[in-house]
C-alpha cells in the first residue's frame, strides 16, 4: 500500500459507515501541492468491495502539477503533458476512513498517490512526509506535531467576495479581538460549528480564540503522530470552507490579506523514540550547556526550555542551519512572503530561543512536553511540506551534529546580526534548488518538481496588473 507497509484497518465503529446504510458515498480525496484535498465520490458498495482490498481508483496525473487555478503546462518535473494525461492510483488509507466533518451523508478518506505499476508518486505530498519520518525512524525516532492555523472571517459568501474582487470585504469583527470574550460574536457559531464537526470526525480540538486582525480566529487540534496531524489539518481546512460556505459566509486561511494581520501556521514539533520514550529533554544529571543557566527562568508550557538534551540541540541547530534553504516549502506563494516582513509580527531573521515569540524558532515547554515551535509558516503552507522540511532540517542537524548559537533575548525582529530569511518566492525558491542539503534529502525530482511550481506562481503574478500598480501609475489631473 504505502512505502512505510500497509496501513492499519479502520476502527470497527468506522466500518459500520459501511454497512448501516447511514452514508451515501465514499469520498476517496488526496493532498495536492497546495494542500487541497482532490478527488472523486463512490459508492460504499464499490469502495468496500474494491477499495479496501487494496486497489485504488484512478485519477489524472495533471493533480500533482497544477497551480491554484487548477492550471498545468509542460515544464513539471513529473509532467503529466510527456505522460499523455493518464491515470495514477489514489489508494485509500483506510485508517483515515471517517464520516465528512461537513456532510454526515458522506464518509471521507485519505489516499496516497500511486503509479499503475505500485511505486510511489514521489511529489506527493503524503509520500514526501512519509520519507522523512521514515529516515527518522531509521534512527528509532518518530516525530508529533501540532499545527495552528489562522482565518478571517468575513460577512460576505464566497459568491459575492469573488463578484468583489474578494475587496472591500467585511471583516465578522470591527477591532482587535486577541484573546477577546466579547466582540467575537459574529463568529462564535461558526467557529462552535466547526469545532463540533471536527470532533464528530475524531479529531480533538484543544483550543479555539480569536485573534489579532479583526474576524480572524485560530483553532488548534491536540498534539499527534505527525502524519496524522498533517491529514487533520487538510480535513479542517476543507471543512472549515464548507461550513462557511453553507453559512453564507467566506473564510480565507491566505498569508497576507490585507495590511493588517497576517495568517500564521505555526508548527509545535517534537521526537520521541518509536517506543514512545523522551529524547528531547536532559536526562537528570546531563553534562553540558543544555542544564546550564542560559536558560533564564520559568517552566511549563510557555517556559524555558527546560533543559534540552545534546539530541535537541542538533535538531534546533539543524532548523537555523537549513531555514532559508527549505523557505519555499514554509512559505510557498507569492503573499507568504507580505507576511514575512518587517513590522508583520512574523519572523523575518534565522534565530531560536526560549519561549521567545520574535524568534524563527521558539523552545517551549519541558520534560514530555519540551518541543519547538516553527514561527515561519503561514496559513497558506502546505501541511505535509512543511512538517517534512522541519524534519529534514532537524536531521541534518541531528547528523552532522551542528552546534547550537546561544539563544535570543529580547525583541529578535529589531536584532540586525541575524542572517535573514528570504524576502521573496524567487529568492526561496532559488535557495531551495540550489541546496545541495535539499537534494540530498528530497531527490533530485522533488527539487525540480516544487521549484517549478514556484516558477509558475511567480509567473502568474509577473503577468498580472494589480490594483497597487493602477492606483500608482494611472494619471492624476
Amino acid at each position: 500500500m504505502t512505502a512505510a507497509g500497509s496501513p492499519p484497518p479502520p476502527a470497527p465503529e468506522t466500518m459500520a459507515l459501511l454497512a448501516d446504510g447511514s452514508v451515501d458515498e465514499v469520498i476517496v480525496a488526496a493532498p495536492d501541492l497546495q494542500g487541497r484535498l482532490l478527488g472523486t465520490a463512490l459508492s460504499p458498495e464499490y469502495f468496500r468491495e474494491r477499495l479496501l482490498g487494496g486497489d485504488g481508483v484512478g485519477a489524472c496525473t495533471y493533480l500533482y502539477a497544477v497551480d491554484v487555478e487548477m492550471e498545468t503546462g509542460p515544464g513539471y518535473a513529473y509532467d503529466p503533458w510527456q505522460g499523455g494525461f493518464g491515470d495514477l492510483r489514489l489508494v485509500p488509507d483506510p485508517a483515515t476512513l471517517r464520516r465528512a466533518p461537513w456532510r454526515p451523508q458522506s464518509a471521507i478518506v485519505i489516499a496516497d498517490a500511486l503509479w499503475p505499476d505500485g511505486s510511489t508518486v514521489e511529489v506527493a505530498p503524503r509520500t514526501v512526509l512519509r520519507r522523512q519520518l521514515d529516515r527518522l525512524a531509521g534512527l528509532g525516532l518518530c516525530a508529533l506535531a501540532g499545527t495552528e492555523p489562522e482565518f478571517l472571517v468575513f460577512e460576505e459568501n464566497y459568491r459575492d467576495a469573488a463578484r468583489r474582487d474578494y475587496t472591500r470585504l467585511t471583516p465578522a469583527s470591527t477591532y482587535n479581538i486577541d484573546y477577546a470574550l466579547a466582540g467575537t460574536e459574529r463568529l462564535d457559531d461558526l467557529v462552535r460549528s466547526i469545532r463540533t464537526a471536527m470532533a464528530v470526525a475524531g479529531a480533538r480540538v484543544e483550543s479555539a480564540r480569536a485573534e489579532v486582525h479583526p474576524g480572524q480566529y485560530e483553532i488548534v487540534f491536540g498534539y499527534d503522530e505527525a502524519m496524522r496531524t498533517c491529514d487533520h489539518h487538510v480535513l479542517y481546512k476543507t471543512t472549515a470552507k464548507k461550513i462557511a460556505g453553507a453559512s453564507g459566509r467566506a473564510l480565507t486561511f491566505m498569508a497576507k490579506y490585507d495590511q493588517g494581520e497576517g495568517n500564521s501556521c505555526h508548527v509545535h514539533l517534537s521526537l520521541r523514540t518509536t517506543q514512545g520514550g523522551l529524547v528531547l529533554a536532559a536526562a537528570t544529571g546531563e553534562d553540558g550547556s543544555a542544564n546550564s543557566g542560559e536558560r533564564g527562568g520559568g517552566g511549563g508550557n510557555g517556559g524555558s526550555g527546560g533543559g534540552m538534551s545534546e539530541l535537541m540541540r542538533w535538531f534546533v541547530a539543524g532548523q537555523l542551519a537549513c531555514l532559508a534553504e527549505l523557505t519555499l516549502l514554509y512559505a510557498p506563494t507569492v503573499n507568504s512572503y507580505k507576511r514575512l516582513a518587517p513590522g508583520a509580527f512574523a519572523p523575518t531573521g534565522i534565530s531560536w530561543g526560549y519561549d521567545n515569540r520574535t524568534c524563527a524558532v521558539r523552545v517551549v515547554g519541558s520534560g514530555g512536553s519540551l518541543r519547538i515551535e516553527h514561527r515561519v509558516p503561514g496559513g497558506d503552507a502546505n501541511p505535509y511540506l512543511a512538517v517534512a522540511g522541519m524534519i529534514a532540517a532537524g536531521l541534518y542537524g541531528i547528523e552532522h551534529r551542528l552546534p547550537l548559537e546561544p539563544p535570543r533575548a529580547g525583541n529578535a525582529f529589531a536584532a540586525n546580526d541575524v542572517p535573514r530569511l528570504p524576502t521573496s518566492l524567487r529568492e526561496a525558491a532559488r535557495a531551495w534548488r540550489e541546496s545541495a542539503v535539499v537534494r540530498a534529502a528530497f531527490g533530485q525530482p522533488v527539487v525540480d518538481h516544487l521549484a517549478y511550481a514556484a516558477e509558475v506562481e511567480l509567473a502568474g503574478y509577473e503577468r498580472t496588473v494589480t490594483d497597487w500598480e493602477r492606483r500608482r501609475c494611472f494619471e492624476r489631473f
